[in-house]
């Protein structure tokens, strides 16, 4: 064996180290002619491989040359060690002659358990092993009194047929295991069962209590119809639309019928008033008719634009152009908007392809003066400044950004600024605007178009308009 692998107290010292295997060496020889000393087992070995010389000088030795040296032996014997069990807790420290003698009683020490189970204990845990732990050791039953072996007992412990266990339901009996199959499927409130009606699970000491809510449980109609027994979700529904005996109203009461009698009975009564029904029913939509172009008129003033501002996105632009080259979409007409809330009712038209002496080479631009809702309360002829904007796209925080500025004031004799005729709304009046706004060359040229969108912008000066 090679020198000793035992952890020692002090640093081991180099004279007592083995040049070969560098551990505390094991039966000590000494090599007489160069006085060099290694385990005897180690030399062995080194020897073994057919090289005959001194491994640290390389001198060629002689096996005669070789004696154990019994003084070197005894001071590594006298060196002081740890327990080889000193990792696992033990502090034991003695001279390295007495550590075998020490391992023997160790209480750290593990050895095979004497029953055979293959496990390995530790002296100071064996005594426990053997009573609680041990596959192999003997152990009688409590509860029925047999005996089994420890791994025979393991699978007994849980299942044995004479323990006292309470009932798995929590319903508070106790009895012996052999009672509890019998128990829970038979006589324990807290066993689990299906309601009749519903087939949902409850306990069956509260079955009675979901009867009485149960929606599925057959109850009888209270107007005594010929149903006998209806699901208690579907009475409701029965009533409503079903039982002949329920007293019920006109299908027509939102027209106007007051008549109310048993279902059996309505029939007779439909047939009867057919023709008051049906002119019923001719005024019902007749003033529905009204409230919803109302609700539609009340519905468009909310959305329409009221700030005296439109700022008018033309989408697809190249699309609407190539369009109003072909003839197909000549003028473009934007949402109406407001000069204020109750003001006057403008609107903006474009011809991208040009108006007149703009026609193929400029975007023409136009504004009218459509009837409003409360012209009879504005001063005309409309008389206040117009500015229209074509905005440039280009970087917003860039000082280059030229947007086209185009700004009049009507003048009051022209009719395009009258009062607009609202019982004659001529939607194909032009209005006033410029057949020569801007060229197709300028759009192109510069950063007016982006994303195929142009934004034309138009601002009502109304600092002078009297509000109503």
């Amino acid at each position: 064996m090679p020198g000793y692998q035992t952890k020692f107290v002090d640093k081991v010292r180099k004279r007592h180290q083995c040049p070969l295997c560098h551990l505390p060496m094991r039966d000590p020889v000494q090599i007489t002619t160069c006085r060099h000393r290694y385990c005897d087992t180690c030399l062995q070995n080194f020897l073994g491989e057919g090289v005959f010389n001194c491994p640290v000088d390389h001198l060629s030795l002689d096996y005669a040359k070789i004696y154990p040296d019994p003084d070197l032996e005894s001071d590594i014997m006298s060196l002081t060690t740890h327990c080889n069990n000193y990792p696992s807790g033990c502090k034991w420290t003695g001279k390295l002659h007495h550590l075998k003698a020490h391992q023997d009683k160790c209480s750290h020490s593990e050895r095979d358990c004497p029953n055979r189970c293959g496990a390995r204990v530790r002296t100071m845990k064996l005594a426990d092993h053997l009573e609680f732990e041990c596959l192999k050791r003997r152990v009688t039953c409590n509860f029925c009194a047999k005996d089994f072996n420890g791994e025979q007992m393991e699978e007994h412990e849980g299942s044995c047929p004479m323990e006292s266990i309470h009932c798995e339901n929590k319903c508070g009996a106790k009895m012996l295991r052999k009672y509890l199959t019998r128990h829970t499927t038979g006589d324990c409130p807290k066993r689990a069962t299906k309601c009749t009606y519903c087939a949902k699970d409850f306990n069956y000491d509260i079955l009675q209590t979901h009867l009485g809510n149960c929606p599925r449980y057959p109850i009888g109609c209270p107007n005594r119809c010929d149903v006998m027994k209806i699901p208690r979700e579907e009475l409701e529904l029965h009533l409503k639309e079903q039982c002949k005996s329920a007293l019920t109203t006109c299908p027509f009461k939102e027209a106007g019928c007051k008549h109310k009698c048993p279902r059996y009975h309505l029939d007779r009564h439909l047939a009867e008033a057919n023709t008051t029904h049906i002119r019923s029913m001719f005024e019902l939509v007749k003033s529905q008719r009204l409230q919803i172009a109302e609700l539609q008129r009340q519905v468009g003033e909310m959305s329409v634009n009221n700030k005296g501002t439109l700022l008018w996105k033309i989408a697809d632009y190249s699309k609407k152009l190539q369009a109003a080259q072909n003839d197909q979409l000549i003028e473009i007409k934007s949402p109406p908007f407001y000069t204020h809330r109750y003001g006057y009712k403008l609107q903006l038209s474009a011809f991208l392809n040009g108006n007149g002496s703009g026609i193929n080479s400029h975007l023409s631009l136009y504004i009218r003066v459509l009837p409003g809702d409360y012209d009879s309360l504005l001063e005309w002829p409309f008389s206040h400044d117009i500015t229209f904007n074509i905005l440039d796209q280009g970087d917003p925080l860039s000082s280059k950004r030229s947007h086209i500025n185009v700004r009049f004031t009507p003048d009051p004799t022209w009719k395009n600024f009258q009062q607009p005729n609202p019982d004659c709304d001529d939607d194909s009046t032009l209005g006033f605007g410029y057949p020569k706004f801007v060229s197709h060359k300028e759009l192109k040229d510069n950063n007016y178009l982006k994303g195929n969108a142009l934004f034309i912008k138009a601002t009502v000066d109304t600092s002078r308009i009297i509000i109503p």
